[in-house]
């Protein structure tokens, strides 16, 4: 049996610049953290040579072409299984509608227990890269790279996207001292609100537009700026450009923030966050706020949202048990 733990991110800045629409004419950036929330994969061979895969439901087929979650059959087609296996999925989060990346870190993960499965050995470039490539063929809606990366890669980093497709992964080099006290002044709270984001996601893109072109470039800056800011250890300047990239992202489509988020976000504002965002595409899910820690239980009373406590992870998507 092989077990794969694979990290769950935050997204900071620059998010949708990574979307091929947009880095196709111009390169983007985000910057992001995985953190101590996990997504595990356990792969064992199955002795009567079908196929069960069991996440949110169970599935047992004769063939994995037969399965009708597609990222685990693209998945099993990429490694070179096509029946014999179980694949079953336990994860430390709500599945759906999070904004913490669980669809790429899934994916990631069961790419990676499948690989150790069958004795091949991936580099985290090779499995941000496979990752993409089944998200794609095995979603109908627009997918970006930033969240396979981050799953596969772990840690703090600025990455860029090249318009050929190349995308750089950049660690940031700030000291051990400045992420934890970084991490320290992080809020994550669970609006309850679930939401589709691929819905959003194809609504954003088809929204896409000169105005929104030139919205990403800024935001894209703004990750330059963060990687810059995070380097020479101005972490309140890391808050100020939270906000501006979440006032910044709300334009780009109607749907990423609604009333009550608008609501909750200012009352946050109101109990001394100086920076907040939705992670992922919006529209629910988790809210990131920044905020002195002397102000945490201020924002916790104020918003009556429950919070998670959370940690910064340094590793990628890792085979915790082999045997």
């Amino acid at each position: 049996m092989i077990v794969t733990k694979t990290p769950l991110r935050i997204s900071f800045v620059g998010g949708g610049s990574d979307q091929e629409y947009f880095y196709k004419e111009h390169a983007g950036a985000v910057v992001s953290a995985t953190i101590d929330k996990y997504i595990y994969i356990a792969v064992n061979k199955k002795f009567d040579n079908k196929v069960r895969a069991s996440y949110s439901k169970t599935e047992i087929v004769d063939h994995s072409k037969n399965l009708q979650h597609n990222l685990i059959r693209e998945s099993m087609h990429l490694v070179g299984y096509h029946n014999g296996i179980e694949i079953v999925s336990i994860s430390d989060i709500p599945a759906n509608g999070s904004g913490l990346g669980s669809s790429s870190s899934y994916t990631v993960g069961v790419l990676n227990g499948l690989y150790a499965h069958a004795g091949i050995k991936v580099s985290p470039m090779g499995l941000a890269e496979d990752a993409c490539y089944v998200e794609k063929i095995g979603t109908t809606s627009p997918i970006g790279k930033q969240d396979q990366y981050a799953a596969a890669y772990g840690g703090l980093n600025y990455m860029q996207f090249n318009p050929d497709g190349e995308v750089v992964v950049e660690p940031l080099t700030c000291p051990q001292k400045i992420r934890t006290e970084l991490f320290s002044r992080l809020l994550l709270l669970y609006t309850g609100i679930e939401r589709d984001a691929s819905k959003i996601l194809s609504r954003q893109k088809d929204k896409y537009d000169e105005d929104a072109r030139g919205v990403l470039r800024v935001m894209t800056a703004l990750a330059v700026e963060m990687k810059e800011a995070l380097n020479r250890c101005r972490l309140d300047t890391f808050g100020e450009l939270l906000d501006e990239n979440w006032q910044l992202k709300q334009s780009l489509y109607n749907g990423i923030s609604n009333g009550v988020i608008d609501d909750y976000y200012q009352a946050a504002q109101d109990a001394g966050a100086i920076g907040g965002k939705l992670c992922g595409a919006g529209g629910g899910g988790f809210l990131l706020l920044y905020a002195p820690k002397e102000k945490h239980g201020n924002i916790i009373k104020s918003l009556k949202l429950k919070s998670m406590d959370f940690s910064f992870e340094t590793l990628g998507s890792t085979v915790v048990y082999n045997g």
